[in-house]
């Protein structure tokens, strides 16, 4: 028999080097008390980390730099919002931070919510922050559809320029270029046009 350790590990690396979650993500599957004391053993058997109060992360490994990366940003905004069960948004200057077109180090990274007012410190250096708001481009399926939206809305027609879709396009995966062409078509016709560039093979 699998331990409970063992099947939330393995749905946990299902999803991959990167991936943040709460005991929420587990609560389906598993009582409250026995996901609590997994998710402490394999805090302490180094498997996860944890990142802030209630939130951890399967974290990336850098074989350049001989340690662990920063927490992904955007997988513990995603986290947070399913969690709560919220609807999120990625503002746009914190959309070209994430996709490094911004030259100025944030301070905090915003989302956009339909939840209320909140603040979180992710692993002491990062905060992050969620504002109500009316949310326009929530019926994106992919948060790359969401993040590319943003951060060319952010930026303005005018300042889109050769380098700004190289940047982009190395963000993505090629065997998204389908996907987030299909899932954009609703996006103005400038930043669908964009798209079609930034996902030409």
């Amino acid at each position: 028999m699998k331990s409970i350790e063992d099947k939330m590990l393995s749905k946990i690396y299902g999803y991959g080097k990167g991936y943040a979650f709460s005991s929420g993500d587990f609560i389906k599957d598993f009582s409250i008390n026995n996901i609590d004391k997994a998710l402490s053993t394999l805090t302490q058997q180094n498997k996860i980390r944890r990142i802030a109060r209630g939130l951890y992360d399967y974290p990336k490994y850098s074989e350049f730099l001989k340690q662990e990366l920063s927490a992904d940003i955007d997988q513990a905004a995603r986290a947070i919002a399913r969690k709560f069960n919220w609807q999120i948004e990625i503002s746009g200057e914190s959309a070209l931070n994430l996709l490094g077109l911004s030259t100025q180090v944030p301070a905090k990274y915003i989302y956009l919510s339909n939840g209320s007012n909140r603040s979180y410190l992710i692993q002491d250096t990062m905060r992050l922050e969620f504002k109500k708001s009316a949310l326009k481009n929530i019926g994106f399926k992919y948060k790359e559809s969401s993040i590319i939206v943003q951060a060319l809305k952010a930026l303005g027609k005018e300042n889109i320029t050769d380098d700004t879709i190289t940047h982009i396009k190395a963000y993505l995966d090629p065997k998204l270029y389908e996907k987030i062409l299909n899932d954009t078509k609703t996006a103005t016709t400038w930043i669908y046009e964009t798209i079609k560039i930034i996902c030409q093979h």
